[in-house]
């Protein structure tokens, strides 16, 4: 009875702790998304605008994510 208790708490603490990480770098895999996007831009571009690409990146990533969901 006493390991089945410990195994159902070490599930619930693990679970607790994947939410905190996802949560916590969902940002930070988004800004580096958004930065590779920008200077995929960069480097295809000729005339390259930072905020104008910026813009395009975050609209473009943001909408992939939301048909991904």
């Amino acid at each position: 009875m006493e390991s089945k208790t410990k195994i159902m708490l070490f599930i619930v603490v693990a679970i607790i702790a994947l939410y905190f990480i996802r949560s916590n770098y969902k940002d930070y895999n988004l800004k580096r998304t958004i930065s590779a996007c920008i200077f995929a831009q960069k480097q295809n571009s000729q005339t390259f605008d930072l905020e104008k690409a910026k813009i395009f990146c975050e609209k473009k990533i943001k909408q992939n994510l939301k048909f991904s969901e």
